[in-house]
């Protein structure tokens, strides 16, 4: 079992930068792959980047490469999401998610684990 708490999310400015937090517990939070999702009100949950067990890969969403960066601390047990450059159209409830594998997928389907989300909002 792995317990994950996002946090970091907030109101921010068109053009500005935010930095979202994944702290990890319960298991050893190496052996799993990591994901970020977002969820908009009326909209699907949609993938927006992944990475690897052991930080090496890493995957993103077309609407957020070039202006997201997804890494981790495996010691720290925490994943992160920078997200520079945001856009009215970033605004989201954003949410971590681990799979009980090393590789990354982009379907929230192959995720076993979830946060509660934390909400980031962008305002034009």
């Amino acid at each position: 079992q792995v317990q994950l708490v996002e946090s970091g999310g907030g109101l921010v400015q068109a053009g500005g930068s935010l930095r979202l937090s994944c702290a990890a517990s319960g298991r050893t939070f190496s052996n799993y792959a990591m994901g970020w999702f977002r969820q908009a009100p009326g909209e699907e949950r949609e993938f927006v980047a992944a990475i690897s067990a052991s930080g090496r890969m890493t995957s993103y969403a077309d609407s957020v490469k070039g202006r997201f960066t997804i890494s981790r601390d495996n010691v720290k047990n925490t994943g992160y999401l920078q997200m520079n450059s945001l856009k009215p159209e970033d605004t989201a409830v954003y949410h971590c998610a681990a799979r009980t594998m090393v590789t990354i997928r982009s379907r929230d389907s192959e995720y076993d684990y979830w946060g509660q989300g934390t909400q980031v909002t962008v305002s034009s």
